[in-house]
């Protein structure tokens, strides 16, 4: 029998979307006032996931003690109150899509948890959108 945990946490971090390879014209065009060059601000809510089978001996999937550990250090603490553009250095040259942070947030996380649970990551950039991201 599979159980999946869930840890909620938040960040707030500031971006801008743009390909510097583009003209300031097409960025526009393509990311509207996510190309902003003053950047803009987003309340992230991260949700991570965890799917395992329930250890006969604890009853826990995962420690949730660890797991809230691990998100306030790998995640929290490098993410708030940051520019992810400027501040991040997995986004100097990748774009802080919502897509982008949930990919780079699943593998900071991927090889801190036991390689025989399952991890999901769930990043909502606003209440309205979000991605899900599990390693495929």
């Amino acid at each position: 029998m599979k159980v999946t945990v869930n840890r909620k946490a938040h960040f707030n971090a500031a971006h801008r979307l743009y390909n510097a390879d583009w003209t300031d014209a097409r960025n526009a065009t393509v990311f509207g006032k996510c190309a902003n060059p003053n950047y803009h601000g987003h309340n992230y809510e991260l949700i991570v996931s965890v799917k395992g089978e329930i250890h006969p001996d604890t009853g826990f999937v995962m420690d949730m003690k660890v797991l809230k550990q691990l998100i306030e250090t790998e995640i929290e603490d490098q993410f708030d109150h940051k520019n992810l553009n400027e501040e991040v250095e997995e986004f100097r040259k990748l774009n802080p899509t919502a897509e982008n942070i949930s990919v780079v947030i699943w593998n900071k996380l991927r090889s801190k948890i036991d390689a025989n649970l399952e991890l999901s990551i769930t990043l909502y950039e606003t209440p309205r959108n979000f991605v899900v991201y599990s390693g495929e």
